[in-house]
């Protein structure tokens, strides 16, 4: 059996996400008639403290819309340097909305300086493409960004008359950890969200829906995300199919999330001291081990031979997600251990690295 690490997203709709996608009543939701649709759009609204919401295929696009309602051509956005809706997007705020990306350095954490960003912010004078948004992630790298700094940089961004959008593609992942052990994770989601004007939630990552992210924010931000939807080919018809599952995901899957987390610190724990690697401490479901003389591509190679897969892209990456178990965690510890007890020699050299960046 496959035990497949590279991301939460090769997660397969289980057999109640699958019933109740069965059942779904539905309608043509490009004539706004769709119930499942509706449901789902205000159950997260309502849930996170918006006024709107709108279900969208992808995070990609989720997050286009956003940068689209909020900017028009010519303006601005500050993001990080190796932010996804930066650098994992195809440029699409560039391309397809003529607005000027500003990314900037970031720290470990993902955090930037603050004194950047308030240096980044444009006068209003015609020589400049005009700064209009602040645009952030949660969860950074699987590390829940630090929330007083996600208050600071947001009040700054205000302070200058900017809006601010949350790429929160695992924003729950952020919340439980945020919670603890027998929090309110939903409570947490909403504390995380509060300082920002609009969010992206990925329903396809940790919470196990085939597909889906919806977009929340003010009513008019929504109206304005709806029509550049229609523009970029996110119209569907019958589609309550899939907003079901989401909705299913939202009721069973989120509380969930701290058996991914438990299952990564088993990961990490296992992991630890194994000569020539460096684990990077695991706070939600994403692992990231850094090994030692170029070995990666090769230890890669020994993993998928024994069918276990895992990504290369920066340092080596493990995703956990509902359709991994500690059976399949600890196979996992013990072929890395394997490797790294035979000759180097005795290594299989890769032919291709995965490269996913989500």
């Amino acid at each position: 059996m496959t035990i497949d690490l590279r991301s939460d997203t090769v997660t397969r709709p289980t057999a109640a996400m699958r019933e109740v996608m069965l059942r779904a009543e539905v309608g043509d939701d490009v004539f706004g008639d769709d119930p499942t649709v509706k449901a789902l759009q205000t159950r997260l609204a309502d849930a996170l403290g918006f006024e709107a919401a709108l279900f969208m295929p992808t995070g990609t696009q989720s997050n286009l819309c956003a940068l689209l309602a909020h900017c028009q051509r010519g303006d601005e956005y500050i993001v990080g340097q190796l932010a996804h809706t930066y650098r994992y997007e195809g440029g699409g705020a560039a391309v397809l909305g003529s607005i000027q990306p500003q990314p900037l350095a970031q720290a470990a954490d993902g955090t930037m300086a603050l004194a950047d960003i308030a240096a980044a912010i444009k006068p209003d004078d015609p020589h400049f493409a005009r700064t209009r948004l602040l645009c952030l992630e949660n969860t950074w790298n699987g590390h829940p960004m630090p929330q007083a700094w996600l208050q600071a940089a947001t009040d700054l961004a205000r302070q200058h008359g900017l809006a601010a959008h949350l790429d929160g593609a695992r924003v729950f992942n952020a919340a439980a950890h945020l919670a603890g052990s027998g929090g309110d994770v939903w409570a947490a989601a909403r504390e995380i969200v509060r300082p920002f004007d609009s969010v992206s939630v990925c329903l396809s990552k940790g919470l196990g829906a085939p597909v889906g992210s919806v977009l929340c924010g003010s009513a008019a931000l929504i109206k304005q995300a709806h029509r550049v939807r229609k523009m970029v080919g996110g119209g569907m018809r019958q589609v309550g199919v899939l907003a079901a599952a989401g909705l299913h995901a939202l009721d069973h899957h989120v509380n969930r999330l701290a058996d991914d987390h438990a299952l990564a610190q088993r990961l990490a724990s296992g992991l630890q001291g194994v000569p020539g690697i460096s684990v990077r401490s695991a706070q939600t479901n994403i692992v990231f081990v850094d090994v030692a003389d170029g070995r990666g591509a090769d230890l890669l190679a020994h993993l998928a031979g024994q069918g276990i897969l895992a990504t290369g892209l920066i340092g080596l990456r493990f995703v956990t997600h509902l359709d991994v178990d500690a059976a399949g965690i600890d196979r996992t510890v013990a072929a890395v251990r394997e490797f790294f007890a035979a000759p180097a020699s005795a290594a299989l050299t890769a032919s291709a690295v995965s490269r996913a960046p989500y």
